[in-house]
């Protein structure tokens, strides 16, 4: 591919690409080939230009040569991605506003008056319309404000006014329609699946495919904690659905053979073997579409708050233009104040300033599933965290196998990455891991297996009983013994490490020594969050005190719990609530799902399991807890706008009622200045609530 580099600065590459146009399917593909280079940290692609903003760290020649590689039939663009992507979207309402503002300049300074008289005339009967069908329903509402005023202007033989309130109240609902779709779309496909590989049952074996290989009519096994990849039919098992995602149903649904299920609901407990019958992506895609649009997720309180003062305002403003009627008897005193309304500025700019919230979100890879939860995060005064792979990397790493008794460590690490290679922890992973690099094959030896939250996981590898897990699980609950001539080398495992416990035929085996290392950033970001006012940090982890202690240590949490189990977490999160507090629970495991759905905020970092993806109200995808900082101040950013906006629309409108009523303007400029302060405040609210520099000040 041919580019010419019209600009650059270190880091930064402003690129044009030699060719005749570019369509909006290309932008999307150069743009998803950019964003995967190695070294590009962020990307831009204009169609209208053909022009591209690359931001980047590294090597200059090797991206240079990347570029000059492109071409665009090369690219391997996910499915659905092209469909979805809001490119077209954003075309399309731009020419919309475009062509407005050029049928208002061409009514305004081509067409004569009557002809003008005469389009203005017909276009008042939408609006006239919709303000009697508000009264025929019994409810004095905004339509009927925006009626009244076009109606009372036009009988005054006063088209200019009429046409310019028409023209301003078309271009605020062309903003909040497209504000509104834009950010539906950016918050759809952040939720769209994203699942990589499924387990697919061919002649009673499961086997790990790509998603990409699997066809209508094969059948898929999903376990616990995994996403629904496929709409399909249960042809075996039995599991808890979560389906929050699609019907809003907080409590899971029992599927069993028959049953449907549907793309990207989630198992919460149990096992389904799925008939698939449809692989498009684009149902769930779409699915989420309309979960949206008619969920009350997205809105947030104070969003609730403004819609309902707006139409409460309203026989107010017809009051104080019937005030001002009696007290000077001036017709036009009366209008002036007709003409202003606080209720269209109320009405539009909190929800696009709570839709804009969540759009920038996204753009630091944050999901955000409503504007109450941002809301909700803003006023949070305790943050409770999960350890493993929250506080703690998400990758951890195993470094020893100790072996009690005669078998090998690589036939424990074997045995315990076939086990553990169902079911989606960070410690799973990192056992799997292990026994990937060290070119351990671990085809199914087991019979079904059994995962006990939080605790472990109990299955047969032919006659014998194995069981893998936690301290608790192993010894207590399970009531397995260490041999008598290990007991000094059990004594004597390293503290530093995290223990996976594997016993076989109720003996102790093998211990798994994983390395779980805090995440650098995390005593910073605890430092910050406190600054940020949060008053209380907790950390709550299944593992042991020993581990538990050094960790808080570490990171400085407030508080402390160890060998929790999920319920733990939960009802200690509802003790919370029920003293005030408005509480935020950060996790990333199967075991976390609860405690998620009990906090006012359930945010689940993206790299865990799907379960909590799902049932979480906020993901977020990033590295490193940074992320946690931005959502705290994005959501405060967020409030202090509302208010802002508040006051503005209060003071302005306030100060053209009284300018109105006091006959120092006419009612042509008090629309005139109503409107465009509505559109002006309007297209505030839209704007970054925090920028790149202000987050990196922090």
């Amino acid at each position: 591919m041919k580019f010419i580099i019209k600009h650059e600065i270190l880091g930064r590459l402003r690129i044009h690409l030699v060719q005749s146009s570019m369509s909006i399917q290309q932008a999307d593909i150069f743009l998803y080939y950019l964003e995967h280079l190695h070294g590009v940290q962020k990307a831009k692609v204009y169609e209208q230009t053909g022009d591209a903003i690359i931001y980047y760290c590294g090597d200059r020649n090797l991206l240079l040569k990347s570029l000059q590689r492109f071409q665009y039939e090369n690219v391997n663009v996910p499915k659905g991605l092209l469909e979805s992507s809001g490119r077209e979207l954003n075309a399309k309402y731009r020419e919309t506003l475009i062509w407005k503002i050029l049928v208002r300049t061409c009514c305004k300074f081509i067409f004569p008056a009557p002809v003008r008289a005469l389009y203005i005339g017909v276009k008042s009967l939408r609006y006239i319309q919709r303000g009697l069908r508000c009264l025929l329903r019994g409810r004095l509402e905004v339509p009927v404000l925006d009626a009244t005023a076009i109606g009372v202007s036009l009988l005054r033989g006063d088209f200019t006014t009429a046409g310019s309130v028409m023209f301003l109240l078309s271009i605020g609902e062309i903003l909040e329609e497209w504000t509104h779709k834009k950010s539906v779309g950016d918050l759809a496909r952040s939720l769209s699946l994203n699942v990589g590989k499924v387990w697919l049952k061919r002649r009673n074996q499961e086997v790990l495919v790509d998603i990409a290989a699997v066809m209508p009519e094969d059948h898929v096994v999903i376990h616990m904690g995994n996403l629904i990849p496929f709409d399909g039919i249960v042809v075996g098992g039995e599991a808890m659905v979560n389906q929050a995602s699609l019907t809003g149903e907080s409590l899971p649904v029992k599927k069993e053979s028959g049953g449907y299920v549907y793309a990207g609901t989630a198992v919460e407990e149990g096992e389904l073997t799925v008939q698939v019958k449809r692989v498009s992506g684009s149902t769930r895609y779409e699915n989420i579409i309309k979960m949206i649009e008619a969920s009350e997720k997205l809105k947030s309180s104070v969003e609730s708050k403004a819609e309902h003062l707006a139409d409460r305002l309203v026989p107010y403003t017809f009051i104080g233009t019937a005030i001002a009627w009696l007290v000077t008897r001036n017709i036009t005193r009366a209008l002036s104040v007709l003409m202003v309304d606080f209720s269209c500025a109320l009405k539009l700019a909190m929800p696009i300033t709570v839709l804009s919230a969540i759009r920038e979100a996204s753009s630091y890879h944050i999901t955000v599933k409503g504007g109450k939860y941002l809301e909700a995060l803003a006023d949070a005064t305790t943050i409770v965290f999960d350890k493993t792979g929250t506080l703690t990397k998400a990758r951890p790493t195993v470094k020893d196998v100790v072996v009690f008794g005669d078998g090998t460590s690589a036939e424990m690490l074997r045995m315990a990455a076939c086990l553990e290679e169902h079911f989606p922890h960070s410690m799973a992973k990192a056992v799997v891991k292990a026994a990937r690099e060290q070119h351990l094959e671990h085809h199914e030896m087991h019979s079904k297996v059994d995962y006990i939250v939080a605790h472990g996981i109990a299955s047969y590898i032919g006659e014998k009983r194995v069981i893998i897990g936690s301290y608790h699980f192993v010894f207590e609950d399970e009531g397995c013994g260490i041999p008598h001539e290990f007991k000094n080398k059990f004594d004597q495992l390293p503290s530093e490490y995290s223990h996976l416990y594997l016993a076989i035929e109720n003996e102790l085996a093998a211990v798994i020594c994983i390395e779980d290392p805090v995440r650098e950033e995390a005593k910073d970001v605890i430092q910050q969050l406190k600054h940020e006012g949060i008053h209380k940090v907790v950390m709550m982890t299944g593992d042991s005190d020993r581990t538990a202690a050094v960790i808080a240590k570490q990171v400085g949490v407030n508080e402390y719990y160890s060998e929790v189990l999920p319920e733990d977490k939960a009802n200690y999160i509802l003790k919370e609530k029920e003293n005030g507090n408005i509480v935020v629970m950060v996790g990333d495991g199967i075991n976390d799902s609860p405690a998620l759905s009990a906090a006012d905020v359930g945010i689940a970092i993206s790299d865990g399991a799907e379960i909590a993806r799902e049932i979480a109200d906020i993901t977020v995808a990033a590295e490193d807890l940074q992320e946690l900082l931005t959502l705290r101040r994005l959501s405060k950013a967020m409030m202090k706008r509302i208010h802002t906006n508040y006051r503005i629309i209060l003071g302005v409108n306030g100060g053209l009622i009284l300018l109105g009523a006091g006959g120092i303007i006419q009612p042509t400029v008090s629309a005139f200045l109503h409107n465009a302060s509505t559109l002006g405040i309007s297209l505030r609210s839209m704007e970054n609530l925090i920028s790149e520099e202000n987050k990196s000040a922090h």
